[in-house]
């Protein structure tokens, strides 16, 4: 597996994690496989999108192949080692996050029709409509970008209530059934009125 550990050349490039690669490397097979990695400044940046304490390892694992005349296949695996913060408890902790990838890539136009015939069957009641598949990702400019891809499935994998290990929330804190609950302002009118 060849690993792309270089940047984006674009300094301009809006994305924490960018990895370009140009379908025409894929061999004569029409397969390649390619490992990246994001480094610290890319992973500072990530946690910062993601609203984590901090993602250690960011690694994504990926077997491109020809899926048709214009069409490219990415499969593979994002793996991340990352720190976020209890729910809870909100005390940071450590977590991983593995996910599948399973993707089908297709030039812009390509992209556009497959849209615009999923929308008409949307319309038109289709029954099978929810077990079709996804249109196809669009190339840009002959790429597809493998980092923008693992920072897409490492936020796709966060836990939205993240708890940390063994925590559990105390619901004895909450108002019982029936139980009346203080208006958050009952002790500024205690003020007001000279009361304490």
């Amino acid at each position: 597996m060849t690993k792309q550990d270089t940047p984006a050349a674009d300094p301009a490039s809006q994305l924490p994690f960018s990895r370009p690669f140009h379908i025409d490397r894929l061999r004569g097979d029409g397969i390649a496989e390619i490992e990246v990695e994001a480094n610290a400044t890319e992973r500072a940046a990530l946690a910062r999108v993601d609203g984590l304490v901090a993602v250690d390892r960011l690694v994504g694992r990926f077997r491109i192949t020809h899926a048709g005349p214009n069409d490219v296949s990415v499969t593979g695996e994002v793996e991340a080692a990352i720190v976020q913060t209890c729910s809870v408890t909100l005390e940071p902790f450590e977590a991983s996050v593995r996910e599948a990838v399973d993707l089908r890539f297709a030039p812009p136009a390509q992209v556009a029709a497959a849209e615009a015939a999923a929308a008409r069957a949307a319309e038109d009641g289709f029954p099978a409509f929810d077990e079709a598949p996804d249109p196809p990702d669009p190339i840009v400019d002959g790429q597809i970008d493998l980092g923008a891809i693992a920072a897409e499935f490492l936020a796709l994998g966060l836990d939205p209530y993240p708890r940390k290990p063994g925590a559990t929330f105390d619901s004895t804190s909450l108002p019982s059934e029936g139980q009346a609950v203080a208006s958050p302002f009952a002790a500024l009118q205690r003020l007001k009125h000279g009361k304490t």
